[in-house]
């Protein structure tokens, strides 16, 4: 049986459905669930219409999410970027790069059909532990 524990933070968004906001497995890696621009005291999407402020918002809350487990953005290795519309691609990368010094991380970016609460944007993670 492997070793997982969840991971929550009242820092990001509290799960919208029967996911967890993280799991550590084995006790090294950290799995984030995918972060939407909700305010985490709200609950309510931020930034209607405006994909560069939703994308801090989604990125604010995966920082939670990830220092919550004791790691840091630095320590990740791989996100996917969900877009409603590929054409927010310059904006989102240039909000993200702010948020990633050093060696990014790897990555991919789709455009899907719809997102969760109409965010145009979503951001999931997978790092080491510090």
């Amino acid at each position: 049986m492997p070793n997982l524990k969840k991971i929550e933070t009242t820092e990001a968004p509290k799960a919208i459905g029967p996911y967890s906001q993280a799991i550590v497995a084995e006790g090294k890696w950290l799995f984030c669930s995918g972060q939407i621009p909700l305010d985490p005291a709200t609950g309510e999407i931020v930034g209607s219409g405006d994909v560069r402020v939703q994308t801090r918002r989604v990125l604010d809350n995966l920082k939670a999410v990830v220092a919550s487990a004791g790691s840091s953005l630095g320590q990740v290795v791989k996100t996917t970027i969900y877009l409603a519309d590929l054409q927010d691609f310059a904006a989102v990368n240039e909000i993200y790069a702010s948020y990633f010094g050093g060696v990014a991380p790897a990555r991919a970016t789709v455009q899907v059909a719809g997102l969760p609460r109409g965010a145009l944007v979503e951001i999931d993670a997978i790092a080491l532990l510090s």
